[in-house]
């Protein structure tokens, strides 16, 4: 689900990089307790999702394949806007 996403990326940027979630949680810009929340099932707001989700997709290494259970943004259409009436 949507609200696993951040904490799978997290998990493997971390292991990749040979640092905890807490330092990978200080390179996004958020809380140190981010990911812990986010494996206790608890959420988090969608300007802080958009911000990791964000984050993750520019910053993802080279030489690291992007989770297949999670959709990359910068891969997905882009929303067209509404037309006022």
């Amino acid at each position: 689900m949507e609200n696993e996403w951040p904490l799978i990326l997290g998990t493997a940027y971390a292991d990749h990089i040979g640092k905890s979630l807490y330092t990978v949680a200080a390179r996004v810009g958020v809380h140190s307790r981010f990911f812990e929340r986010l494996a206790g099932s608890s959420g988090c707001r969608v300007d802080t999702y958009n911000a990791v989700m964000g984050w993750f997709d520019e910053n993802w290494p080279a030489d690291l394949a992007w989770p297949e259970a999670v959709p990359r943004p910068s891969t997905r259409a882009p929303k067209r806007k509404r037309r006022a009436a």
